[in-house]
């Protein structure tokens, strides 16, 4: 299992023969070409994701049936934990609807690959991606498109500059008290990994700290934004780079903190199950999506890149200049559960 460095956040391999995130069916590399004429017989694919907001779903969604007319992607958002539910619940009951499944709980990943529930695909395409994404696993049964990075935000009319927090030990100041908002690891695979990685670097006695300042709890990582664009909450615990920046450029006033004791970054799998109803749609979802057309397309909604053609978007650091902190795949598999109920007995929700 790989943990993100620098060198393997930047450094890229020599990229493969890629077409432009606008480029037509009918000028395809061979590979693709194949799964094309096989996934065009099948005309769809379900995706799972906790990954993405829904408006960038339905972007890349739409960025994919355009490149691969015929082909249509029915996007199912919704907070990576629900995902994994529901996909639990569709093979308890035998039934077989996702095609994709994205989730940021690497843990997801470890069970489902121990059960058996996963059909192992290595898109072509992944050779072009950056270092730390392109061979996840050595059986080929997950692969990353997504690293997700998690920071503090606020809204720049409640906060000024010089007054924001700039570390996760700033939000335990007492002047927060009643202004901060952040997610729910019960709904949130981020947010548990953030609990994971927090109470590995200052201990549990962090978050019982935290509570004394009454966060408002919601579910999604990225529900704290809707509170700071509201004037409900000043202070976003835990939100996903892209939330606030996307919501600063369509004239919301909030600013973005990297935190001087470290980013979270958020290693993400994505995965095809072994039972999906379309599995050459999906293959072909997984060359798109390791390509240089959904590294464009997410861009758009300030989703770091993994390709190193496309540059970070506007406002963001690039990976090598932030300092990242994470778990192991195994800390989180083996402590997100453990957060789960610590928090629901500290915060009382």
């Amino acid at each position: 299992m790989l943990i993100l460095t620098k060198r393997q956040l930047i450094v890229g391999a020599a990229s493969a023969t890629l077409l432009p995130s606008g480029a037509h069916a009918d000028s395809l590399p061979p590979h693709e070409q194949a799964l094309y004429e096989a996934a065009k017989k099948e005309g769809e694919l379900t995706w799972y994701s906790g990954q993405l907001q829904a408006e960038t779903g339905e972007a890349v969604g739409k960025a994919f049936s355009e490149r691969y007319p015929g082909i249509k992607v029915n996007v199912v958002r919704s907070t990576s934990q629900v995902a994994f539910q529901r996909l639990a619940q569709d093979m308890q009951a035998g039934v077989a609807q996702c095609d994709m499944f994205s989730s940021t709980d690497y843990g997801h990943y470890n069970f489902l690959k121990r059960e058996g529930k996963l059909l192992p695909y290595r898109p072509a395409n992944a050779d072009g991606m950056i270092a730390a994404a392109r061979d996840p696993d050595p059986d080929n049964m997950f692969q990353v498109f997504y690293i997700g990075l998690y920071l503090i935000a606020y809204n720049s009319k409640l906060v000024a500059e010089a007054d924001a927090p700039k570390s996760w030990k700033d939000l335990l100041d007492p002047k927060w008290k009643g202004k901060l908002a952040v997610g729910h690891p019960g709904y949130s695979g981020s947010i548990g990994v953030m609990g994971v990685v927090l109470s590995k670097m200052y201990g549990w006695d962090y978050f019982t700290a935290l509570e004394k300042n009454k966060p408002q709890v919601g579910r999604s990582s990225d529900d704290p934004v809707t509170l700071m664009n509201a004037g409900e909450r000043s202070v976003g615990m835990g939100v996903s780079l892209a939330a606030p920046l996307l919501s600063a450029a369509r004239g919301n006033p909030l600013k973005i903190v990297y935190p001087t004791d470290g980013t979270l970054a958020v290693y993400s799998p994505s995965a095809i199950p072994k039972n999906a109803p379309h599995p050459n749609a999906a293959k072909l979802f997984m060359e798109f999506a390791a390509g240089t057309g959904y590294a464009a397309v997410t861009s758009k909604y300030f989703i770091m890149p993994l390709r190193p053609e496309v540059p970070p978007p506007p406002g963001a650091k690039s990976f090598a200049d932030v300092k990242l902190i994470q778990a192991t795949p195994a800390e989180i598999e083996d402590g997100v559960p453990d957060i789960k109920e610590k928090w629901r007995d500290t915060f009382g929700v």
